[in-house]
C-alpha cells in the first residue's frame, strides 16, 4: 500500500484530505515530525489561510526543508490550493518568501470578479500529464483562494478563468499541485488523487 505523508503544520484542512486519499487507497499519516515525512512514498501539502502564515508555520517546524527536499530527490510531491503557491517563490498576499520549488508567484484576483473565488469552475488542459490522463478537459473542480499563479509555460497543466486567466494545475517533474481542493471536487477530485497514489506506489 502506497504511503502518504500529509504534512500537518498547524495550518490546512487535514481531515478531508486524508479521508479522500484513504479512500483511494493510500495509507495516510497526517504528520509534523519531518523523519516520517521523509520516509513516506508521497508528500501531500495542504493549505487553508495566509500565504505568509503558511511560510512561517512550515519554517518553524522544519518543514519548509522537508518539501524542498521531496521535491528535489524525486519523491512525488503534491500540493493543494495553499500548498500550491507556497511552492513559488512569491505572492503578493504577503511579502514572506515562498519555497522556490516553482518559478514566479501568485496574484491577486482581479477587483471586478467576487473575491474570494468560491465554487465550481472549469478546468482546461493546456498539456498532458499522467494525473489528469483520464480527466477530460473542461472537467469542473472546486475553488476556494483569492489569489493565484498566472499562467507559466511549461509548468501550467490546467488553466481556469475567474476575472483572468490562471493556473489551476501545475506539475514540474515529480511535483504537482492543483489550486482547486481535489477532496471537495467529488468523483473527478477522488480520480486525481487516485491516479496521484497509484504513481507513487509504482515508483
Amino acid at each position: 500500500m502506497t504511503s502518504v505523508a500529509v504534512l500537518d503544520y498547524g495550518m490546512g484542512n487535514l481531515h478531508s484530505v486524508s479521508r479522500a486519499l484513504e479512500k483511494v487507497g493510500a495509507a495516510v499519516e497526517v504528520t509534523a515530525d519531518g523523519d516520517v515525512a521523509r520516509r513516506a512514498d508521497a508528500l501531500v501539502v495542504p493549505g487553508v489561510g495566509h500565504f505568509g502564515a503558511c511560510m512561517r508555520a512550515l519554517a518553524s517546524r522544519g518543514l519548509d526543508d522537508v518539501v524542498r527536499l521531496a521535491a528535489s530527490s524525486g519523491t512525488p510531491l503534491l500540493g493543494v490550493c495553499l500548498g500550491m503557491q507556497v511552492l513559488f517563490e512569491r505572492s503578493e498576499e504577503d511579502d514572506t518568501d515562498g519555497l522556490g520549488v516553482l518559478p514566479g508567484g501568485s496574484r491577486t484576483l482581479p477587483g471586478d470578479v467576487k473575491v474570494p473565488h468560491m465554487g465550481w469552475n472549469d478546468v482546461e488542459w493546456v498539456r498532458p500529464h499522467p494525473y489528469v490522463a483520464q480527466l477530460p478537459s473542461g472537467t469542473r473542480f472546486y475553488f476556494v483562494h483569492s489569489y493565484a499563479p498566472d499562467v507559466i509555460d511549461r509548468i501550467t497543466v490546467g488553466a481556469t478563468e475567474y476575472g483572468r486567466r490562471f493556473s489551476a494545475v501545475v506539475a514540474r517533474d515529480n511535483v504537482f499541485a492543483t489550486q482547486f481542493h481535489p477532496e471537495k471536487s467529488g468523483d473527478a477530485g477522488l480520480q486525481l488523487y487516485e491516479t496521484f497514489v497509484k504513481e507513487a506506489g509504482s515508483q
